[in-house]
């Protein structure tokens, strides 16, 4: 081996590359032995691989690059290497975390109030203040905890995958598992799972941005470089670099890096070091705080100042205001933000719909418009040939579907089998060479389009016509091109060399001269052409796909051998989401590469057209401008032989009119446009790494209904946020209300230091905090889109705010002042006053669950996480008052059954009057819609 001769070298280039500077080192080892071969395995630099033929490379790692590790082999490999991923930087203990709560400059301020009683000999009120601030900083640290957890769960949902060579079989599996020395397969849309030395390549072009800042693909070879590999990574072309992105062709490479010993080591390095920014709505909340935080201590400066001048001890009115400055101050927003948009991001995983990253829950719900692609979308993907039409004018039908030859072809009548329809097997000869796909065991490996046709060919015993022939080289297929071309020779007979196409009709009748008849070529004529040209037409009018076939000794002279027609019917349910999504003001645009009467057919079925929606082709998007398409895109429901840049122009457009745009694919195609997209939305089963790399919200089952479910949850989301919101703030403003009047008119403060932070406590923790998982209501998607503008704080928030925190500090002042009526505070005055509060907070509580439907129609019980909180935070006041310890503590005594019907019976009138409000509304707001549809009827004089 090339490096290491001692324990010493060895030392040195194990320093060096911790020390982060391995490119000076061709080759890296590993800190133990392979038991696979008994000897030390090392890692290669991509400096030194690109330099070495692929058979030095391959000798080096000792696999065979026909048949891979073995499987004993590559496990024996991994206990040496470890696994393929990037372990995270080792985060802080849970004591320091815990700790750092304490950093938080009003639990100082507290914290300091309890050292000024320690020196003023007052112990009982430094130990309640220490008592609750720990409560206090332990309930922020469990909701900090829940969050990371959940935030850390999301990142194991869509693990990258690899194709990998392994006792002579191609598998696919985690990319995690990989090992130095594995084979390694690529195709168009994968992400290159580790550093590959490159022995076999076709076409290959990968996206090396992450990397040189090169915009355009790196064209891949796997020739030995030379002298220019010293340059830098973007030289290195016999390399596929870890992390990058396939864009064209297929490749076969030897790993010869993983993990941290990959080029991308010190990309993941930077990364980690960078912190994540905060979402919208986190720092609309934060914003929020800071002023709520203003007024609050503006408030209680002014009753700390008041309190002074009525002569009343400066600590005790200290003590009270910083508590009271803790209960005010809403600290909790931040916290109850982060948890509800992870939980909800999880709950939207369960729905097989997996979110990247929290700030797209909150565009979820703002979501207007919805730029679907259709195959695999919102039709199936699972093509399947129905219709053949040759070049000598003969038709035939297709039955069975599924990757198999389960069914048959007819011809007049007849069954086609083998070679009976020389025209027809012709056509299907071209179908399987012109091809990528396999099929086994009725599992497809390859694009739906190629199995359809493999499948047909099946149907006629026609399926390994491919084993006649030798490729000699491939141009995939692209949007630009639109067709497939294969060059390939005879194994028997004359070596000539064959041009097989396939690809949309319009492209290769311009390079065919002529067409197949019976075995023999004929000039093709123009009336040939335009009878072809409007067999194409009907077959796309009845909703097929159309794929044309040709072939000729060079692609200047092709001879036209027919087409045939496929089909991808609509998936279950996509017609009645498009429904719903339309009828709550989401617009749905279909963007496909189909011919126009294919397109309509389908956008037809899916009831795009109800609204009067027009059609609108990538020949006239070319045409337009940005302007010019800005005005009539509202218009166009169906876009028609669509390429990327078509794709890219009408998101484009569509945000310049203020749209929130969700665009949805599963093709390398769609990349560009679910990066440019508000919300790119990626097909899980069938998509690509490249557009699950480019989009925010992988669809892990493929359906379009799926999509209804996420702008379900993200708009629930949001609602339950503002539900919070409505709560914390009711409650602090009713706490500082309390106070503050108390203060004004000479009374003693109803509620001490310890019984304040206990409110806050309940209005930060576990009851406040279980309202951001209540289940969504269903009725939610059938609203409006929110706007992005749009504020937490609506003016129908604020007064519903202003009319709980009323109804709670009255009711709390009224039971204060009719305790008090002797004239002497006692601790069962203010056992009473603390008691009536904290239960105005839990029937606040319940009636915040919903802004609009009764507690009753939603489910008293449909929410266990605040049945649980509620129940914990009444069993912990009941702990308050009778248990001799917290009642030293709290300063509380003893209550008789008959004080706590009393307090029911009272504070349940928080509850109750909002329910009325919320029936008002409800029946205000109905008699609005049937206004507006009676209004409609009269104007457009419809019975």
């Amino acid at each position: 081996m090339d490096g290491i001769k001692s324990r010493n070298d060895y030392a040195l280039v194990h320093f060096k590359r911790n020390s982060m500077v391995s490119n000076k080192n061709p080759i890296l080892p590993v800190e133990s032995t392979c038991e696979g071969n008994g000897t030390m395995m090392y890692c290669m630099t991509s400096e030194h691989a690109a330099g070495e033929d692929y058979t030095e490379v391959a000798r080096h790692f000792n696999v065979d690059v026909k048949t891979g590790l073995s499987h004993a082999e590559a496990e024996a490999r991994q206990k040496a290497h470890g696994y393929n991923e990037f372990e995270i930087i080792e985060e802080e203990t849970l004591l320091k975390k815990y700790l750092g709560q304490f950093k938080d400059p009003l639990i100082m301020l507290l914290l300091g109030s309890a050292l000024v009683s320690v020196l003023m000999k007052q112990f009982d009120d430094a130990i309640s203040i220490t008592v609750a601030i720990t409560i206090v900083v332990t309930v922020a640290f469990i909701q900090e905890y829940r969050s990371e957890k959940s935030l850390e769960a999301l990142k194991q949902l869509v693990p990258p995958k690899c194709h990998c060579l392994r006792d002579g079989h191609l598998e696919t599996f985690l990319a995690r598992n990989l090992v130095p020395g594995d084979i390694v397969h690529l195709t168009i849309g994968d992400r290159v799972p580790a550093d590959i030395r490159l022995f076999e390549t076709t076409d290959l072009s990968i996206d090396e941005s992450s990397f040189t800042g090169e915009t355009q693909p790196a064209n891949k070879t796997s020739a030995v470089q030379g002298a220019k590999i010293n340059n830098g990574i973007a030289d290195r072309r016999n390399i596929g670099f870890m992390g990058t992105l396939v864009r064209c062709g297929r490749g076969k490479g030897i790993v010869i890096g993983t993990a941290e010993n990959s080029e991308f080591g010190e990309v993941f390095k930077m990364m980690q070091a960078e912190e994540p920014p905060k979402t919208p709505l986190q720092r609309s909340m934060d914003t929020l705080g800071k002023q709520l935080s203003f007024y609050s201590f503006c408030i209680i400066a002014v009753i700390m100042l008041i309190g002074w001048l009525q002569g009343k001890h400066m600590l005790e009115m200290f003590t009270i205001g910083v508590s009271l400055a803790v209960a005010a101050i809403p600290e909790g927003l931040p916290i109850v933000v982060t948890v509800t948009l992870a939980l909800g991001v999880m709950r939207m995983a369960k729905r097989k719909a997996i979110v990247k990253k929290l700030p797209i829950v909150e565009t979820l719900g703002c979501v207007n418009v919805i730029c679907s692609d259709k195959t695999g979308t919102l039709t199936k993907n699972e093509m399947t040939v129905t219709h053949i039409y040759t070049s000598d004018g003969l038709h035939a039908e297709v039955t069975g579907v599924g990757y198999n030859g389960n069914g048959e072809i007819r011809c007049n009548g007849n069954l086609v089998k083998d070679y009976t329809h020389p025209s027809i097997s012709k056509l299907m000869e071209v179908s399987c060479l012109c091809n990528n796909a396999e099929i086994e065991n009725n599992t497809l490996l390859g694009q739906p389009t190629e199995g359809a046709l493999l499948a047909a060919a099946m149907k006629m015993n026609l399926y390994n016509l491919r084993d006649g022939y030798d490729r000699l080289q491939e141009w995939p297929f692209t949007s630009d091109t639109k067709k497939m071309v294969v060059k390939c020779v005879p194994k028997q007979g004359p070596r000539q060399e064959m041009y097989f196409v396939k690809g949309a009709l319009e492209r290769l009748l311009q390079q065919c001269k002529t067409y197949y008849s019976r075995g023999a070529p004929l000039p093709l004529t123009g009336a040939q052409q335009h009878a072809y040209t409007l067999e194409a037409s009907r077959m796309g009018v009845a909703g097929l796909r159309v794929l044309a076939m040709a072939y000729g000794p060079s692609m200047d002279n092709l001879m036209f051998v027919g087409m045939v027609g496929m089909i991808d019917p609509p998936r279950p349910g996509v017609r009645e989401s498009v429904e719903v999504l339309v009828s709550s003001g989401v617009a749905i645009k279909m963007v496909t590469g189909d011919a126009e009467e294919t397109a309509a057919a389908i956008g037809s079925r899916l009831g795009l057209y109800s609204l009067g929606g027009h059609t609108l082709s990538g020949e006239q998007l070319d045409q337009m401008d940005i302007s010019e398409l800005q005005r009539i895109i509202n218009r166009v429901a169906v876009f028609y032989r669509a390429s990327p840049r078509h794709k890219h122009k009408i998101v484009k457009a569509l945000q310049n009119n203020k749209y929130i745009v969700g665009m949805t694919g599963d093709g390398v195609n769609d990349a560009v446009a679910l990066r440019s997209a508000d919300i790119g939305i990626a097909m899980g089963t069938v998509g690509t790494d490249v557009c699950k790399e480019a989009a925010d919200m992988i669809l892990v089952d493929d359906e379009f209904s799926t999509i209804m479910s996420a702008i379900e949850e993200g708009k629930g989301i949001f609602y339950n946020i503002r539900n919070f919101v409505r709560f914390q703030l009711s409650t602090s403003i009713a706490a500082l209300t309390l106070i503050t009047l108390s203060t004004v008119f000479g009374l003693p403060n109803p509620l001490n230091a310890m019984q304040i932070l206990w409110i806050n406590i309940i209005m930060d923790g576990p009851p406040a905090q279980s309202l951001g998982v209540e289940p969504v209501d269903h009725d939610v998607i059938r609203q409006p889109p929110r706007r992005v503008n749009d504020s937490i704080l609506s003016r129908k928030l604020l007064s519903n705010v202003v009319l709980s925190a009323l109804i709670i500090v009255t009711g709390t002042l009224w039971v204060f002042w009719r305790e008090m009526s002797d004239n002497k505070i006692t601790p069962r005055d203010t056992t009473m006053t603390f008691t009536c509060f904290v239960f105005f907070d839990m029937f606040n509580a319940l009636s915040c669950r919903s802004q609009k439907k009764s507690v009753f129609s939603i489910g008293l019980f449909s929410n266990r996480m605040f049945l649980l909180a509620v129940g914990g935070s009444l069993l912990g006041q009941l702990l308050v008052i009778y248990f001799p310890p917290l009642q030293a503590i709290f300063q509380t005594e003893a209550l008789y059954l008959t004080d706590f019907l009393f307090l029911i019976a009272l504070t349940s009138s928080v509850f109750v009057v909002t329910e009325i409000r919320k029936l008002i509304e409800r029946t205000s707001e109905r008699r609005r819609r049937l206004f507006a549809k009676e209004k409609f009827y009269d104007d457009h004089d419809i019975v």
